[in-house]
């Protein structure tokens, strides 16, 4: 998949300048899944994204695909489900299962998954160090059925996957990340690369010059560092 021109990441945790990655978005590949250079290419547009028996490829795609809080399509089916509050969401209590659930669950044209062992070790780590966050549901005998996770640094959320073990398991998980992302003045998820479902839910395509732009301003601010866990309430009356 690495083509002519395109760069190989050495031992120090310096990247290429996302604004001229491939129009696809293919920048560069090699070097590690050490937490600090993937946590780097994050605050920079960038992100880890291969199959098994590649090297490491890093991404930085024109457009990218943004769910911005406030345009968030909540169909009536979701909003009657959200009512009759059937669920209990938590934040950050199961982050390892949430990964391999996302790498487990069968999708629709996908063989195999790109959230192999050496990606699930990394983006734990980064959870016990406060920058990878889980959002998970529950049925009310308590079994996990549905989840989200990704990176939050600054006042940017990059989503990574979603998973559903019922019918609507990861839009109620999304439904509660929109309004966290709401409550805490976020300027975007991150969904990455475009898709139909998610841009039925709101997402729309940005160009990538537009996307780095807003991205540099998020990297101004602190965000939400640490553990998600102490505004589990909080979320639950959120979509009340």
């Amino acid at each position: 998949m690495r083509g002519p021109g395109i760069p190989r990441l050495g031992f120090d945790y310096i990247f290429p300048n996302p604004r001229y990655a491939m129009k696809e978005g293919l920048l560069a590949y090699g070097g590690d899944l050490n937490p600090d250079r993937v946590l780097m290419a994050y605050r920079r547009g960038i992100f880890p994204w291969y199959n098994e028996g590649d090297p490491i490829l890093w991404w930085s795609p024109d457009p990218r695909l943004l769910l911005y809080p406030n345009d968030f399509k909540v169909r009536r089916s979701l909003r009657k489900k959200l009512r009759q509050k059937r669920f209990t969401v938590k934040l950050d209590h199961d982050f390892e299962t949430v990964m391999r659930h996302c790498a487990s669950v069968p999708r629709h044209g996908q063989l195999g998954t790109w959230i192999l062992p050496e990606v699930i070790e990394c983006y734990t780590q980064l959870h016990s160090r406060g920058f990878a966050h889980s959002v998970e549901v529950y049925d009310e005998e308590g079994a996990l059925f549905g989840g989200l996770y990704g990176i939050s640094v600054g006042e940017a959320f990059f989503g990574e996957s979603m998973f559903s073990l019922k019918p609507d398991g990861s839009k109620i998980a999304l439904a509660h990340l929109v309004e966290l992302a709401k409550r805490w003045g976020f300027a975007f998820i991150d969904c990455q690369i475009p898709s139909e479902h998610l841009m039925n839910l709101g997402a729309v395509r940005v160009p990538r010059d537009r996307f780095l732009d807003e991205l540099e301003t998020t990297q101004q601010k602190l965000g939400v560092p640490g553990s998600w866990k102490e505004h589990e309430e909080m979320v639950n009356a959120l979509t009340r």
